[in-house]
């Protein structure tokens, strides 16, 4: 009968230097709707209305991105790939790159059109290009956000036009932020564009609308939003240092802001707020005593286990009252393969479990011959009767 192994240990953790402190509460924010999430460890760090659906005005723009990187990285488009301007996207109203039919469009150019513009042409153009239609790419739009999780979008167009059905929430778009900087990094340049017009087109359009850009050296950027159902909708991500933690990133997003300075002035109140009030914590089992444990009937005595790299975010302070609780199956017994869980980690604050990672092998120990699995399993038998 296999017994839980139930260890108990303090483990080295690598956190941003904060001062001891209380948990705040969040500022009071001017919006209808907010979140803040802390990128590395996934976690919730605010919320007011999260999962209320709204109107994402050009926050839409965002999943036109991921399908464009998306596109990129499979290498379905080219980013020097030049496309002819469509009647179709030339006419949509609203925010626009000014680009016309007489024009062939590099992909690199569209995408700064569509996120540092916010043009509904060079996005619409671009759906166009991926999808066969603006319809068919809307159905790609829907199908990927069931795949992330985005449980409460339906899509009705690319660019965010008002349109009767088409309607996401806050806890949806952060979703969609963090994805877009964790599965397309080497794009993530295109948010913090301040200043681009494409050649032949009006200079005076040439300014990002994240206006957080022009503020804080942190904020990363992504996408404004406004219409007048919406009011002004700002997703944003920052990233700042931490001593011997690194970069940590948080994203915001802020729905249905009276003014463009309210949308700024929230977000900057709440991701100052979550840098401030809470840790970031890195958790790894390197260099504990639970880094190899005793196999048996296997070609080793001993086993190298490990944790998928883990972050998670506690009040700022807290850090020293983090426990960690090994629970892992006894015996463990050979064959066990590279990469195969063998127990759980559970990290805990005050009592209360805040996260569970599992425990894999790090290597792969084979059966042993027959006298060793037969002396091992004589010697278990034994031990049992104890």
């Amino acid at each position: 009968m296999k017994s839980i192994l139930t260890l108990f240990c303090y483990i080295t953790f690598v956190s941003s230097p904060l001062a001891a402190a209380a948990l705040s509460a969040p500022p009071s924010i001017e919006a209808r709707n907010y979140i803040l999430v802390d990128v590395d460890s996934g976690q919730i760090l605010a919320a007011r209305n999260p999962d209320v659906r709204v109107e994402p005005a050009s926050t839409t723009k965002l999943m036109s991105a991921y399908l464009v990187f998306q596109a990129l990285k499979e290498n379905r488009i080219a980013l020097d790939q030049r496309i002819a301007v469509s009647d179709t996207s030339w006419r949509k109203p609203g925010s626009s790159m000014y680009i016309d039919p007489r024009m062939h469009v590099p992909v690199d150019d569209l995408i700064k059109g569509m996120l540092v513009q916010s043009g509904n042409d060079a996005t619409n153009l671009l759906a166009e290009t991926l999808g066969g239609t603006t319809d068919g790419f809307v159905s790609v739009m829907n199908a990927q956000a069931r795949l992330l999780g985005m449980s409460n979008t339906t899509f009705k167009n690319p660019d965010g036009l008002p349109t009767p059905g088409h309607l996401t929430t806050a806890r949806d778009l952060a979703i969609l932020g963090v994805r877009i900087l964790q599965d397309f990094p080497e794009y993530a340049h295109y948010f913090s564009i301040k200043h681009y017009y494409y050649p032949g087109t009006p200079s005076s359009n040439d300014t990002n609308r994240n206006q957080l850009l022009f503020r804080d050296p942190s904020v990363e950027g992504l996408k404004t939003g406004h219409t007048n159902a919406a009011g002004y909708c700002l997703v944003a991500s920052a990233a700042r240092n931490f001593g011997d933690y690194g970069k940590r990133r948080i994203v915001a997003v802020v729905l249905g802001a009276a003014s463009d300075r309210k949308r700024v002035n929230e977000t900057q109140k709440l991701m100052n707020w979550g840098f401030r009030a809470y840790n970031a914590v890195r958790l790894d089992i390197k260099g504990s005593t639970y880094e190899t444990m005793k196999i048996w009937k296997g070609e080793k005595d001993f086993i190298k286990l490990g944790i998928t790299p883990s972050a998670i975010a506690v009040p700022a302070g807290s850090v020293p009252d983090i426990e960690t609780q090994f629970d892992i199956p006894q015996p463990l017994s050979a064959p066990i393969a590279v990469g195969q869980q063998v127990g759980l980690m559970k990290v805990s604050l005050n009592g209360q479990l805040l996260r569970e990672i599992p425990v894999t092998a790090l290597e792969e120990i084979k059966e042993a011959n027959f006298f060793v699995r037969l002396w091992d399993s004589l010697f278990l038998l034994f031990k049992n009767m104890l």
